[in-house]
């Protein structure tokens, strides 16, 4: 027992002198008003430890509201992300209504205007090859769509329906080398036939040479050959040739319409004959 004590007294008293300072410090709690020596001692030899427990809370406190922080900003920018694909989702569908709505708009004025029998259609193909320019609609015989029918829009001359199934059709463009249109210019009505001639251009046929025909004139239908009504806008004439020889001029035209943007059309219920 002795070697053990002497083994440990060290350790032994260390801890005696402290358990008796803390039952002195303890007992002399009740004096508030004044701290003696031995507690202003014990202030001293603590504090420093407490300012630095307590800073090392704070700052553990501070790293971990500053991920809860991160985190909560984290997912408040996923929902606005979100909320933002959402509403960009619905501007655009309001933007595509708005759109569809002028121009079915347009094809509606343009139908009371003409006051002939008419159907809106759809465009749901083009077929774009070198020789052969059409467009697929999605009107067809079980809506009453015959073959020579005319296609317009509201700026202006489309083409003409060359094929028929039962719930869609095929439109000869005006531009397609085998359509032609009669034509008038709108200034001076000098006439003439407007041919395709592929490529998004057109031609001005069979005007004679002495006829009034100047860059940048209107040309409409002119109601020639009972296929058009009169008065619909064909294009506009972008160069004009007078040779030396020859009875004709040369006239080409730009299409009043950009074929490759066309949506919907008005197919007028009228053919040859009629």
């Amino acid at each position: 027992m002795w070697e053990l004590l002497k083994k440990y007294r060290i350790h032994l008293v260390t801890g005696g002198v402290l358990l008796l300072a803390f039952l002195f410090y303890s007992l002399n709690l009740r004096n508030r008003e004044h701290a003696n020596f031995f507690e202003r001692a014990v202030l001293n030899f603590t504090a420093p430890l407490q300012n630095g427990t307590a800073a090392v809370n704070r700052a553990i406190n501070g790293v971990w509201n500053d991920y809860v922080d991160l985190v909560n900003v984290r997912k408040e920018n996923k929902e606005l992300r979100e909320s933002i694909k959402i509403l960009n989702g619905r501007l655009l569908e309001s933007r595509e209504s708005l759109l569809a709505n002028d121009r079915l708009q347009k094809l509606l004025d343009l139908k009371t205007s003409l006051k002939i029998p008419s159907l809106t259609a759809s465009v749901i193909g083009e077929d774009g090859a070198p020789w052969f320019k059409t467009l697929t609609i999605n009107r067809g015989a079980s809506d009453g769509l015959q073959e020579g029918m005319p296609v317009v829009v509201a700026e202006g001359v489309v083409g003409q329906v060359v094929k028929v199934a039962a719930n869609s059709s095929r439109v000869l463009l005006l531009t397609d080398n085998a359509s032609s249109v009669a034509g008038m210019i709108q200034r001076s009505r000098a006439r003439g036939v407007v041919k395709g001639k592929g490529s998004g251009r057109c031609s001005l046929e069979f005007t004679l040479r002495e006829e009034d025909v100047k860059v940048g004139d209107t040309i409409l239908t002119s109601g020639v050959g009972g296929v058009f009504p009169k008065g619909l806008a064909v294009g506009e004439v972008s160069m004009v040739k007078k040779g030396e020889y020859g009875i004709f001029q040369t006239i080409e035209v730009r299409p009043a319409i950009n074929i490759t943007r066309l949506e919907e059309v008005l197919v007028l219920l009228t053919h040859h004959g009629d």
